[in-house]
């Protein structure tokens, strides 16, 4: 009753002054969110910021795997913040947003490093965050894992899903895919390898010398690898110019020169699957052999091979897989790790390509040979690649019943249509992420064909399919070479346990 008895005046100023607090307090900045809602890994990731660009400094101590220094991260808010997360298992020791000291707080148990800066990030608002810490990563844990490597080959920030917390402040998720800066100080007799190019080497002071590398096209953070140790550094370019750097332990004895003719030919293998793919999407190639980690990864233009792979001798299939991933999940990676299949299926689907092209067993002859040696009761056949589940990311059935969809929809499809679908995925997802669903929809689109039951089949059914990867009559196969095992197979079921063998969860 009151308020009839202003002016209108007053009324009007009182309403207008309540519509402006209301609105300052509906745009008030909030907390980042310590995720970017990934079912998989609920703490991977952050929400409200988007990172450009890492500059990362270290210098580390082999002897005492002490690694310290500052990485600076270019970092657009795509909320108003009061406070944002960066996934970091080491202690940091100060912090700095837009050149003010900020207050954070190292919860290295889960994973997180929150921040607060002394004035809020407002949305679209690019700042510049600089990082300085000293830490023995090899001490650190999050949620009771470890993903740094260190031993007599040295030191390793190697694996999947996570491995960059353990040497960098990042937004650890692929999601968000950033160009980096890398440069790390190590004893002389130590060299120093991650991605991209390699633009200086440089003796920084008496017994220590400083690697600066450059990636300039987008790259996830698990992607991004440090790698410290003795290793045979050679550097080349490829055919087409590009420089191509490869890197071998020091300790890998009787293994050696048999991981040397497999990754050397890593320029004949991408010039190869780029006829498949579409262009080779980066500015380097190469590849690392270590003895530190059983498994490979798919490190961008640089990937990193156990030792274990070659014990039996040369081994491209497995060069083909690992350079397959520059496409599919390096290229275009990952919306959520659910989505797995878009990695490792295709990749797996490249060992057969690669097999076919060495006439050591075609596609459709691994394919079926596949399909036919696993029973219907098979453990292939129980686990749904579309959504493995974090603890079976890796699980065999993600690579072989993975590659048998494919296989599956190149025969619905047709070979103009599939080859154009998967190059079609990578000039429009290139640079960016994807999920399966979008991949279906442009398989239906570039094929003009309905594709539901069949992905339904391969991909989101337990059991094993009733028809084969090749059709109802796979005319080119009878009762007896259906049953013949394909030189390759063997090789590439041993890649397929060694890849699984030893990822960490």
């Amino acid at each position: 009753m009151r308020a009839r008895t202003r002016t209108g005046l007053g009324v009007l100023a009182a309403g207008v002054a309540s519509v402006l607090l209301a609105g300052t307090a509906s745009a008030a900045p909030t907390p980042g969110a310590p995720g970017v809602g990934d079912s998989y890994y609920p703490n991977a990731g952050n929400g409200g910021t988007d990172v450009l660009h890492y500059d990362i400094r270290l210098t580390y101590q082999p002897a005492t795997d002490v690694l310290a220094g500052t990485t600076t991260l270019l970092l657009t808010a795509t909320q108003d913040l009061s406070r944002f997360d960066l996934d970091f298992a080491l202690k940091a020791s100060s912090v700095l947003v837009n050149n003010r000291p900020a207050q954070f707080t190292n919860q290295t148990g889960n994973g997180e490093l929150v921040i607060t800066p002394a004035q809020p990030l407002l949305k679209g608002q690019t700042a510049t965050v600089v990082v300085a810490y000293s830490d023995t990563p090899s001490t650190e844990q999050v949620d009771g894992l470890n993903g740094w490597k260190k031993g007599p080959f040295g030191a390793l920030g190697v694996d999947e899903p996570q491995s960059s917390a353990w040497w960098f402040p990042a937004n650890d998720h692929p999601t968000d895919k950033a160009t980096y800066d890398v440069s790390i100080e190590a004893p002389d007799d130590n060299v120093a390898v991650t991605n991209g190019t390699l633009v200086r080497k440089t003796k920084s002071r008496a017994g220590w010398t400083r690697w600066q590398w450059r990636s300039t096209k987008q790259q996830a953070t698990y992607l991004t690898s440090f790698i410290v140790g003795k290793y045979e550094l050679n550097q080349s370019t490829t055919p087409d110019g590009k420089p191509f750097i490869t890197a071998y332990g020091s300790d890998l004895g009787d293994s050696l020169y048999a991981a040397k003719a497999s990754v050397e030919r890593t320029p004949e293998i991408d010039a190869f699957l780029a006829t498949k793919f579409g262009p080779y999407p980066f500015e380097a190639e190469g590849g690392v052999v270590t003895s530190g980690i059983g498994f490979s990864l798919e490190n961008q233009t640089r990937p990193t091979y156990g030792t274990r792979n070659f014990l039996a001798g040369s081994n491209t299939t497995l060069i083909a897989h690992e350079n397959a991933h520059q496409w599919f999940g390096d290229n275009v990676s990952l919306g959520r790790w659910s989505d797995i299949w878009l990695n490792e299926g295709f990749a797996s689907y490249a060992e057969w390509l690669w097999s076919e092209h060495e006439g050591e067993g075609t596609v459709a002859e691994l394919a079926q040979y596949t399909y036919d040696s696993n029973p219907a009761d098979g453990a292939l056949w129980k686990l749904i690649p579309a959504d493995p589940g974090a603890d079976n990311q890796f699980d065999n059935a993600v690579y072989d019943r993975g590659a048998l969809t494919l296989q599956a929809l190149r025969t619905a499809v047709g070979d103009e249509s599939f080859f154009k679908i998967l190059q079609a995925w990578q000039a429009q997802k290139g640079g960016s992420n994807g999920r399966i669903q979008e991949f279906i929809a442009l398989a239906e689109k570039v094929s003009g064909k309905p594709l539901y039951d069949l992905f339904q089949t391969w991909l989101y059914t337990s059991g094993k399919p009733a028809v084969g990867p090749n059709g109802a009559s796979p005319a080119a196969f009878t009762a007896r070479t259906a049953s013949v095992k394909p030189k390759s197979f063997d090789q590439i079921q041993a890649n397929h346990r060694n890849l699984a063998a030893e990822h960490k969860h």
